[in-house]
């Protein structure tokens, strides 16, 4: 794992009002020390009166196991009962899972056909690929489920944003992308049919996302996966 990635985790776990206390850190260190086999620098407390704080002793831990290692422990420690409801722990937690999730096999994005396909067609617009990576994190951690539809929305919206040239909205968007497919010889059927997917899509976002916070969960991964099918779909026709 990166370095400063490792300091801005334990700087939040360590955190003096918040955090963990010294000698849980010593404790919980320890107990993940044992399980790996791996030699601590500070698994007993108190610290040495040399260091300059308990987050030091914290990264000094850390750093001492194996990358995958280092991300369990962390995850571990934000599943904490003491620690996992704060806002600032809940952050950390999105973002190590963001960061390196997928490549320590802790992000299984749904229907993963669909989403895999979508990644491969949104190559080409990284600012639409950044937040939809954002929103199947989001979703996958059970974190900010409200936000996880909106950063799908959204990269969505700068997909079309890319394809049309311009900086509309997604709704205001919709009559363009149906003249777009008209000149692509798309069938007046799947045309219609797209454009009113694309009314349907913003509609529900503005009632139920963008701004009363009314999600019901069930219906989140549809969305998602329709989503994904719309963006692909637009991409190789238009795109």
């Amino acid at each position: 794992m990166d370095s400063h990635f490792i300091t801005y985790a334990t700087d939040i776990l360590g955190d003096t009002q918040y955090g963990l206390s010294g000698s849980e850190i010593a404790r919980y260190s320890t107990e993940f020390a044992v399980k790996y086999n791996v030699a601590i620098p500070y698994g007993t407390y108190p610290f040495p009166k040399s260091l300059p704080n308990k987050r030091t002793a914290l990264r000094s831990n850390v750093e001492k196991f194996a990358g995958e290692q280092q991300f369990q422990f962390i995850f571990w420690l934000c599943e904490l009962p003491q620690l996992k409801e704060q806002e600032s722990i809940k952050t950390l937690k999105l973002r190590l899972l963001t960061n390196y999730g997928k490549q320590y096999g802790m992000i299984n994005i749904p229907n993963s056909s669909i989403v895999e396909e979508t990644y491969h067609w949104l190559n080409g617009y990284p600012k639409a690929s950044e937040k939809y990576n954002e929103g199947l994190t989001k979703f996958e951690a059970n974190l900010f489920e409200r936000s996880s539809i909106d950063d799908i929305r959204l990269s969505f919206e700068l997909v079309v944003k890319q394809i049309l040239k311009n900086d509309k909205s997604l709704e205001n968007q919709i009559s363009e992308v149906g003249s777009k497919l008209k000149e692509k010889d798309v069938s007046p059927e799947l045309r219609n049919m797209y454009v009113k997917l694309m009314d349907y899509f913003t509609k529900y976002q503005n009632t139920y996302v963008k701004h009363d916070d009314r999600v019901n969960k069930n219906e989140i991964e549809y969305i998602i996966e329709l989503t994904s099918l719309m963006m692909k779909f637009l991409i190789k026709t238009l795109g």
